[in-house]
């Protein structure tokens, strides 16, 4: 059930004021109030996953306990229960890939051989919540995190409802403390909450939809189109999975603080990055925090040779592009991502510590438009269309066309964008400056005019998150 869907802002206050209306005293019901709302929201997209989520946490909760008691061999029960977490996720999401790879390289060979594929959805959030479970289990097996012994506090640190979609992805040392902690309602931590909300919700709705509404008409037929509609097409979307990844974050910390949990932030201004080391460092900051310490610090990170190290950040990140999809398109934008970071290093131009700002501004207008380039790939459904879609900004000359967008639209958009980059130059560049806008009337005026612009010029269908697909 999405956060921007009416259903979910129908059912959430009841959740609310449930789970604070239940005594402090009575701690278990809380817990399982939780773990009941999360289950129930889970199998509203469809009953059958739930199924997946509880083998999941059942495996890498069973598989921790086992590797606590020392009695057995952890090399072994490590990789038992590590690729059992991981069966799931093989078998929904690249089991069709796998297959169909195969039988291209056997017909290519001139062997017609292939395995029946299969038809069924992947479970929301599979790889969110896998790589949660996955996490705590690798993190107790270095012995980093005692086993957790509570099943129910544990079953609810893996399906807490409002990061199970799309994360952020907690680790077990941040979230299944405040799931013993007893809960007290914070006035403060609510008003915050509802900020995250609110800002979230407009970043989502009035600019991620609304610009999705463009892209997905010419990414479909980008043939149709010159290169400069092509290319604009290619900046909406870049802006628009930002918002819509962003938006949902934010929505997701926002539910939590209501709730009195603090859940990491993913995202700080990625597209002020100044090379593509910086944006990862900006750009869903979990999963490069759960690659870092998983992946790329396992291999021997930089603490090896130089070639090493950047076989290692290599790795790292082709593991990042499958995670996002079983295509050639993702492991390809994941590629990029990590030669880009390799050039850097080799060059010294992965950290930017100097004073000059027009310097500093052309950074990152290089490393914007670069990850703009890879972003192609990434919505593109296979490469050919992807090298097709770069091949007409340069082929086909012409003024941006946005007949089919419509005035009204870029309108709405561009007026959208100016609050956006205004808010994200302040945050980035004047922190500590401008102080007239933290003045209590400025910020109200701020909550109606963003209240204001959701209901009366957001796209409010319930369109799904980008990142769910994942």
């Amino acid at each position: 059930m999405p956060f921007n869907s009416f259903s979910f802002w129908l059912v959430f206050p009841f959740v609310f004021l449930i789970f604070w209306c239940i005594p402090v005293r009575f701690q278990k019901i809380r817990k399982a109030w939780l773990i009941a709302v999360s289950y129930f929201l889970y199998m509203n997209w469809k009953p059958a996953f739930a199924l997946v989520l509880l083998f999941v946490t059942a495996v890498t909760y069973f598989g921790a306990r086992l590797l606590g008691q020392g009695k057995y061999r952890k090399s072994i029960l490590g990789w038992t229960f590590g690729l059992l977490a991981l069966m799931p996720l093989l078998v929904f999401k690249y089991y069709n890939f796998l297959n169909d790879s195969l039988t291209d390289v056997l017909s290519w060979l001139g062997l017609h051989f292939s395995l029946p594929g299969l038809n069924y959805a992947i479970p929301v959030g599979l790889s969110f919540f896998t790589f949660q479970a996955l996490g705590y289990l690798l993190e107790v097996y270095r012995g980093e995190t005692e086993p957790e012994k509570n099943w129910f506090d544990y079953m609810l640190f893996v399906s807490f409802f409002p990061q199970i979609a799309s994360g952020p992805i907690s680790k077990a040392n941040e979230l299944l403390p405040q799931i013993k902690q007893p809960r007290v309602f914070v006035f403060s931590e609510g008003k915050q909450g509802l900020k995250y909300l609110l800002w979230g919700l407009f970043i989502k709705v009035v600019i991620a939809d609304r610009m999705g509404m463009f892209v997905d008409v010419v990414y479909a037929d980008y043939t149709s189109y010159n290169g400069m509609t092509c290319f604009m097409a290619s900046l909406f979307y870049t802006v628009q999975i930002y918002c819509d990844f962003a938006g949902y974050s934010l929505m997701a910390i926002g539910v939590a603080s209501l709730l009195g949990f603090k859940l990491i932030n993913n995202f700080r201004r990625p597209y002020f990055a100044t090379s593509i080391t910086d944006f990862w460092r900006r750009w869903h900051i979990s999963l490069t925090r759960w690659l870092t310490q998983n992946i790329y610090i396992p291999l021997g990170g930089n603490r090896c040779s130089r070639m090493r190290c950047y076989f290692n950040i290599m790795i790292t990140f082709l593991v990042s592009g499958a995670w996002h999809g079983a295509a050639w398109n993702f492991i390809f934008w994941g590629a990029l991502h990590g030669g880009i970071q390799i050039a850097e290093k080799s060059l010294g131009l992965a950290r930017y510590e100097g004073n000059s700002m027009p310097v500093k501004i052309l950074r990152i207008i290089v490393t914007f438009m670069l990850v703009n380039l890879a972003w192609i790939f990434f919505r593109m459904p296979d490469m050919s269309d992807a090298f097709g879609m770069i091949g007409n900004f340069f082929s086909k000359p012409g003024g941006p066309d946005f007949s089919s967008y419509g005035g009204t639209n870029l309108l709405i958009t561009v007026l959208a964008l100016i609050v956006l980059i205004f808010k994200e130059i302040r945050e980035e560049f004047f922190p500590n400056k401008l102080l007239f806008i933290d003045k209590r009337p400025v910020r109200w005026i701020a909550y109606l005019i963003l209240f204001c612009m959701i209901f009366s010029l957001g796209v409010l269908d319930g369109g799904q998150f980008i990142y769910v697909g994942f």
